[in-house]
């Protein structure tokens, strides 16, 4: 069942969730609509632990052409602006924190706000037409949608520094090679191995990677004492939960782990007491 929000749409393919930008008009860039929509299904999603995993993508030819000219144009109030970007970071953050997997499937541009959507993502798959471009230098602006902390991170603080000064434009393979696709298909297999790969880590201990992810996001600014602190209460919270128990029975019974299973059994909970009924 397809659910629709302004230039958005989402849709349940068992225990991964579908995210598609629906604005093919205005080549699915960053609208107000879009925002406040990704917002709603971020806020959703943090809530609803049947979601294992996360497909996020475009409809048509473009993935997402960054922020809305329009917007841009004619927002010239500097408090208009300020609330803008404080909106942005009431999902922002969350979707590339969120505790459970999240992949990416790329067809045609990923510019500016864009590029930085695809890279909250934890894998991307890419299309022959994916082109990965930051633009915000050659608009006279600083980058962002959190480019500055993904970019760096995953291709080193030289390349980025190059990439952003250069205006640089990376074709689907050149992504690849520099580290921030994990895949390169056909256009029209994007959405299948895309799906394909979401529900290969909603089949793995989903709720696990998620705090490793955290961990992860944690690396580059903290000590090895607080690295070694984080993965003792990661670990000690993760030993204590279905998927650990899953995998350690699977291994002791050799078979293939059903994580899905065991973590449905446990019950999907968002950890709040149900309301009272009267």
């Amino acid at each position: 069942m397809i659910k629709q929000y302004p230039h958005l749409e989402t849709e349940r393919d068992g225990n991964v969730l579908i995210i598609r930008l629906d604005n093919e008009a205005a080549r699915n860039s960053l609208t107000r609509e879009v925002r406040f929509s990704l917002r709603d299904v971020t806020r959703e999603m943090q809530d609803d632990y049947s979601i294992r995993a996360v497909y996020l993508t475009g409809k048509g030819p473009t993935f997402c052409a960054g922020g809305d000219l329009r917007m841009l144009t004619e927002s010239k109030d500097p408090t208009e602006r300020h609330r803008r970007f404080r909106h942005a970071a009431t999902f922002m953050p969350q979707l590339m924190t969120l505790d459970r997997p999240v992949v990416c499937g790329v067809r045609g541009v990923a510019i500016g706000g864009g590029m930085g959507l695809a890279l909250m993502a934890d894998s991307i798959v890419a299309g022959d037409s994916a082109k990965f471009m930051a633009g915000f230098f050659r608009l006279g602006v600083v980058p962002d949608c959190l480019t500055l902390f993904t970019l760096p991170r995953l291709i080193g603080l030289a390349k980025a520094r190059e990439f952003f000064y250069s205006n640089t434009t990376w074709d689907a393979q050149q992504a690849f090679d520099n580290g921030i696709v994990s895949k390169v298909v056909s256009d029209d297999q994007v959405d299948a191995e895309g799906l394909a790969l979401a529900h290969k880590y909603a089949e793995g201990p989903a709720e696990v990677m998620g705090l490793a992810k955290t961990i992860m996001l944690k690396s580059f600014e903290s000590s090895l004492t607080e690295m070694m602190d984080y993965e003792d209460y990661a670990q000690t919270l993760a030993q204590s939960g279905p998927e650990f128990e899953e995998g350690l029975a699977a291994l002791v019974e050799k078979r293939k782990p059903a994580y899905g299973d065991a973590a449905r059994r446990a019950g999907f909970s968002d950890g709040m007491p149900a309301a009272k009924k009267d």
